[in-house]
């Protein structure tokens, strides 16, 4: 791999991107940002009017690493190298403005077969039929792109109508060059999926590349509520 691990510059112009949308990102996440609860069931979820948003992918892309780069607590989320090791959905709420849901991690092969199963219908139920959920970020390894995984789940949220916003994660490990091909096929590929949103984030949580992308477009959902 090249040394050249410097992610693609973002157009400074996007209107997503604007100086006082960016700023109301930074002070959203700059507030406190609080672990509620934890559950398997969804019988047991968080009775709340906060809009929510969604953190899914597959196992090990990083989405716990994420959530804590996005708000500046180090180990709010439990960051793990081992794949499926978050097995509940956790609910975060930020400031009394947002609820953040860590969802557990799909994909992972070497899982028993039925506990794949479960985790499966525990995350297509929860996305399906949670009624404050504004939008799901969806992270792609930006390592290897979309796999047939995602595709299952976009597929499944294309089906049920639930926005969501793809998020390209660990993209500090792959060179500019292969970054922007990588960047320009998962692009394409959104095309054609009816309820993916049109912007693609791309991140990585070491560096804080794409985290003031995130929070501004974050912070938008909560103010047009």
């Amino acid at each position: 791999m090249s040394d050249d691990t410097s992610l693609p510059p973002i157009d400074p112009d996007s209107p997503s991107l604007d100086a006082a949308t960016i700023e109301r990102g930074r002070l959203m996440f700059a507030g406190p940002c609080d672990f509620i609860h934890g559950t398997n069931k969804l019988g047991d979820l968080p009775d709340m009017a906060l809009p929510e948003i969604a953190f899914a992918g597959r196992s090990n892309v990083g989405k716990s690493s994420l959530i804590n780069a996005l708000t500046n607590h180090k180990d709010l989320a439990r960051t793990s190298n081992t794949p499926g090791r978050t097995q509940q959905l956790n609910f975060f709420d930020l400031g009394g403005k947002l609820m953040i849901a860590d969802l557990p991690g799909y994909g992972y092969a070497r899982a028993p077969r039925e506990t794949v199963r479960q985790w499966t219908d525990l995350v297509g139920d929860y996305l399906q039929g949670r009624p404050q959920l504004r939008r799901t970020c969806l992270l792609i390894d930006g390592r290897h792109g979309i796999k047939d995984s995602d595709r299952e789940v976009m597929k499944m949220l294309d089906d049920s109508a639930v926005s969501y916003q793809v998020t390209l994660t660990k993209c500090d490990k792959v060179n500019v060059t292969e970054m922007e091909k990588r960047i320009s096929a998962v692009a394409e590929e959104l095309k054609s999926h009816v309820a993916a949103h049109p912007d693609l984030i791309v991140t990585s949580s070491i560096k804080g590349d794409g985290i003031e992308s995130l929070r501004a477009a974050l912070a938008a959902l909560v103010s047009e509520r």
